[in-house]
């Protein structure tokens, strides 16, 4: 408790000094060779409950358009229309990035995923996604410290998330960085030296300065004094034959693709991190949520961004790197009355990365027949996400079943982990 309390204490004291990066607990790990040292992993939490039936439209799905009305993405082939991935599912038509990497094989969907939560709450299920717990509120850590802490006694594991504030699943007894795209703005150029002064004889933060000061150097090059503080806000709903609305001339989605750049720049570096998370808001679409085009399509396109400048960025790392994109819960079948849909259960997760293997769609699709609703309103769930997940971290990173049955993701080992993803 002490040392808890120690913590916030001396994170408080770097944002009062006006630096951008803060700080968890440090642990020292011996350094390790071999190929899984090389393995990358980033996690993009997209907040709001992201509809899955936009993401990846079932165009094949004979009970689509009916259930989704004026917001039906739009045929293979038409104008605004889905990106094709196989007879049945495609690609919203912003997605044009995540297409890209699905026709060379690097990107795969789940279409009919969900966490164990069924309240449709967003701070329930958000919290159940990011602890990795199967209760609301069963864990003060999250599932991707919990992994670096399983990974630890094998291997240095370094860890950033991207935003103004570490989410929850890269809280926990491991150190992680944390970088805002906000910028840096020095009060007084003397400020590191009189730190550097005060916490000499503290071995705990005169070592979270040292590191802060570096990562905060990398971030002041990477981003190459231009701003970046517009990355976690939603890009302008467009209609059709609207022009972008955007401040200082920017092409949409040029702030998401610039954090991409910049958070690949940090994973490459020699002693960069090998694990990333970064979240992106406003995904609850409750009205005016658009097919192509409109609020809904503006986030799609930040989001895709983001994975393009993360991808190209990444340059040869790429084929080392598995992207996790995942939301706390999907939306309604059918439009509601304010042309936009509700909280649901089951949504799309996307895979990304250089190295997956071949395959399609990743679980089952429970087809949108009214008999197959979930309570009749939502796709109904067919894959738990921790499945997903413990797939992920068993062939990416070498994680032990029996740490992600009991420690990453407690008391579930009934869950299977979802196997032959990654090469």
């Amino acid at each position: 408790m002490t040392r808890s309390l120690d913590l916030t204490r001396r994170s408080a004291l770097f944002a009062a000094s006006g630096l951008t990066v803060t700080f968890l607990a440090r642990q020292s790990f011996a350094a390790s060779e071999g190929g899984l040292a090389k393995r990358k992993l980033v996690v993009v939490i997209c907040r709001g409950a992201m509809d899955g039936l936009s993401v990846s439209p079932p165009i094949g799905d004979a009970d689509y358009v009916g259930l989704r009305g004026e917001i039906a993405i739009a045929g293979f082939g038409q104008v605004d229309g889905a990106l094709k991935l196989d007879e049945t599912f495609g690609l919203h038509p912003c997605l044009e990035t995540v297409h890209a990497l699905a026709l060379k094989e690097e990107a795969r969907i789940a279409p009919a995923i969900a966490t164990p939560d069924r309240a449709r709450s967003h701070f329930e299920a958000q919290d159940v996604l990011e602890s990795g717990s199967s209760q609301v509120y069963g864990a003060s850590s999250g599932w991707l410290n919990r992994s670096m802490e399983a990974l630890a006694p094998a291997r240095k594991i370094e860890a950033l998330s991207v935003g103004a504030q570490a989410p929850l699943i890269l809280r926990g007894r491991i150190q992680a960085a944390a970088w805002s795209p906000g910028g840096f703005h020095e009060r007084d150029a003397r400020l590191p030296g009189i730190l550097a002064d005060l916490y000499a004889g503290d071995p705990l933060l005169s070592r979270a300065l040292a590191s802060g000061l570096e990562t905060q150097a990398m971030a002041k090059l990477a981003t190459a004094a231009a701003p970046a503080n517009a990355m976690m806000a939603p890009s302008p709903a467009m209609t059709p034959g609207q022009a972008p609305q955007t401040p200082a001339a920017q092409p949409p989605g040029a702030a998401a693709r610039k954090t991409g750049v910049t958070l690949a720049k940090f994973m490459i570096e020699p002693h960069g991190p090998q694990i990333a998370a970064i979240s992106l808001d406003g995904f609850d679409t409750h009205a005016g949520q658009g097919a192509g085009q409109g609020a809904l399509a503006g986030r799609l396109r930040d989001l895709d961004a983001l994975l393009d400048g993360l991808s190209s960025g990444l340059g040869p790392e790429w084929a080392n790197t598995v992207v996790l994109v995942a939301t706390e819960f999907g939306r309604t079948a059918r439009i509601n009355g304010t042309k936009g849909t509700d909280h649901g259960t089951a949504s799309t997760a996307l895979v990304l990365g250089g190295g997956l293997k071949r395959g399609g769609i990743i679980g089952d699709w429970p087809t949108l027949q009214q008999a197959r609703l979930f309570e009749n309103r939502d796709t109904a769930p067919t894959l738990d996400m921790r499945g997903l997940f413990k797939g992920v971290l068993m062939e990416q990173l070498g994680v032990d079943r029996r740490a992600l049955d009991t420690v990453v993701f407690p008391d579930s080992a009934g869950v299977a982990p979802v196997l032959g993803l990654v090469a």
